[in-house]
């Protein structure tokens, strides 16, 4: 018969009558079980119907056997798995900034923002505040008291004209890069003229000036807005009166003035949208969380809630950062519009160097996503 081994029993633990005494006593249990006798820690039963949650082997003897979480994994719970850690692993290396697929350089971006006339307005926007920006430094550092009364280098005067002549040139040549920029919008309204059902059932046309009238007042905006802008421009060239020239520089600067609310209005609403949105995918990713519900028992949906919730969110910033572009044309507008004097230059300065840095970043992130697809596929 086997005798019970207790831990740290020495050999001189147990006197031989209550050996003999527990040799009688247990001599109707079954001897399957044996516990190896060379360990000095507790053992679990391993025919127990609960195995241990966290076996672990440094402390199990070479005899006994370790029950894990493995035996109640099936054959296709073990193919699903390594089929999700394949699926992880391609789309983490495809996110990496550095793979192949996904890999930009800045030449390209830029190259590929260059090509529109959108692109070059931008880069010449930014251009051309950024020296702006470097005059009025200058003439605030020059005029203060510390350097009001020193004589300044000759190059000096010389390098404050030819900046001021470079701004009047970019000037001029955003202008030109934005000639005829009232044909998207009226290509929209002959499309919409063309296409009305009322035209087609009854066969009698509607008027033309019937369809201006009832167009989208931001497509009717602009459509105004662009007019007035290749007015105003022929005026600097020369090429109209300057009399007419600055009536059609006003009527522009009030266009782009109620232009901008509009979008401002809409940018709001569409804020209010992609929130709704998010609030919808991240509280059905909390109510799964708190269901019990994990990635293995649906991964496909819970992987598509978080792509869903990250697009959400970056579609957010970026409309963030399109209504700060729109509040800083309102501010630079509006002090055409309503013909303020206080810090006019000043602030105009900071708001269209505001305006181009914002939508130049917007637009070369447009240009980089366009790349980053187009090399992947």
């Amino acid at each position: 018969m086997s005798s019970i081994t207790f831990p740290y029993a020495g050999p001189n633990h147990a006197s031989p009558s209550s050996t003999s005494m527990n040799d009688s006593q247990y001599s109707r249990f079954s001897s399957s079980y044996e516990p190896p006798t060379d360990t000095s820690s507790f053992q679990m039963n391993p025919l127990s119907s609960h195995p241990p949650r966290t076996p672990r082997t440094s402390m199990v003897s070479n005899g006994s056997h370790i029950f894990g979480t493995d035996i109640y994994d099936t054959k296709a719970d073990s193919a699903e798995k390594s089929q999700e850690i394949e699926i992880e692993d391609s789309e983490e290396e495809d996110e990496k900034p550095g793979s192949s697929k996904s890999r930009v350089r800045r030449e390209e971006v830029w190259r590929e923002l260059l090509k529109s006339a959108n692109g070059r307005d931008k880069a010449f926007k930014l251009i051309q505040y950024s020296m702006k920006m470097y005059l009025l430094f200058h003439l605030a550092i020059t005029s203060s008291p510390a350097f009001r009364g020193q004589k300044r280098p000759p190059w000096e005067a010389e390098l404050l004209q030819r900046l001021s002549s470079a701004i009047a040139g970019f000037s001029l040549t955003r202008k030109c890069l934005i000639l005829f920029n009232w044909l998207p919008p009226l290509t929209s309204i002959l499309a919409q003229h063309t296409s009305d059902p009322y035209a087609t059932q009854k066969g009698k046309q509607k008027p033309l000036l019937h369809t201006f009238l009832h167009a989208p007042p931001p497509v009717l905006l602009e459509f105004v807005n662009g007019l007035a802008d290749d007015a105003a421009t022929f005026s600097k060239l020369g090429i109209i009166g300057k009399r007419a020239g600055e009536r059609a520089g006003r009527l522009a600067d009030w266009c782009w003035f109620a232009s901008t609310l509009v979008n401002l209005v809409e940018n709001s609403v569409e804020r209010s949208v992609i929130l709704d949105l998010q609030h919808q995918v991240e509280s059905r990713l909390y109510s799964e969380s708190m269901g019990g519900a994990t990635a293995k028992s649906n991964p496909a949906a819970s992987r598509l809630d978080e792509k869903e919730l990250v697009r959400l969110q970056r579609q957010d910033y970026w409309i963030q950062v399109t209504r700060l572009k729109l509040f800083m044309d309102l501010v630079f507008v509006s002090y055409d519009v309503f013909r303020f004097k206080r810090a006019k230059g000043q602030v105009q300065t900071i708001a269209g160097l505001a305006s181009a840095m914002l939508s130049t970043a917007k637009l070369y992130d447009r240009h980089k996503n366009l790349l980053s697809k187009s090399h992947t596929h």
